[in-house]
């Protein structure tokens, strides 16, 4: 874990508040999927963000940050990629990655930008046959702010083991799909989560509570995985 030199590659909004950072390390990073690196923008001020692309594709980092003028601690990232040429990186870290040495069922479960670390694990997965069902649950208010919908819908088309379930908070009149909260949605579809691993990323909040519900419903601890649970 240290620190490394990334050239600004790319730098496009997905959303009104959610941007998509592409950066090219000067030399391939390893790291796993579901790892995170921190932006550094000081000394002593280094921000984290996910991964977002697969373990396969060390030779760049992708980022998803949400920022708004109302969220400074995220915009001032994106004012300094703004600038251009280098920035400087600090990672990989957590330990909340992919465990595939034993494929399990899987569920990925993330609310807003939380689904970069499930997008992470998902790629990684998908770069060999899958052995187990993969669910992915993703959260957000509305369908705008679901800015990788249509990649995953296709996704789903092409493996048969893969199944995915968007969820809006606020859906607009005509969205078919499920809304209200997305562990309430997990709940909904499985009777026991026993037999599943389970990934994590979103609001310390939804973890905390997903947490306590999904081991209610069966879920060993051992087999729940998420950078929120380092911490709360």
């Amino acid at each position: 874990m240290s620190e490394f030199e990334c050239k600004i590659k790319q730098l496009e909004s997905l959303t009104p508040f959610v941007w998509r950072i592409l950066l090219e390390p000067t030399q391939p990073v390893s790291f796993k999927a579901g790892q995170y690196v921190r932006v550094v923008m000081g000394e002593t001020d280094k921000r984290p963000f996910s991964i977002a692309n697969g373990a396969q594709d060390n030779g760049v980092i992708e980022l998803h940050v949400g920022a708004s003028e109302h969220n400074p601690w995220a915009m001032q990232v994106i004012e300094k990629v703004q600038q251009g040429g280098k920035i400087l990186l600090d990672g990989p870290h957590g330990k909340a990655q992919l465990r595939d040495a034993e494929p399990k069922p899987t569920i990925l479960m993330a609310g807003g930008t939380g689904f970069s670390y499930t997008w992470s694990i998902l790629q990684t997965l998908l770069a060999a046959p899958l052995r187990e069902p993969v669910f992915l649950y993703w959260g957000t208010k509305t369908q705008e702010d679901m800015y990788a919908l249509d990649v995953l819908q296709k996704l789903a088309a092409q493996h048969a083991k893969l199944t995915v379930v968007p969820v809006l908070e606020n859906p607009h009149d005509g969205w078919q799909g499920r809304s209200g909260l997305v562990h309430q949605a997990v709940l909904e579809d499985f009777i026991s989560l026993e037999p599943y691993q389970v990934y994590v990323a979103g609001r310390f909040e939804m973890a905390g509570v997903a947490r306590d519900a999904f081991h209610q419903q069966g879920l060993l601890l051992d087999n729940l995985f998420g950078d929120a649970y380092e911490f709360i």
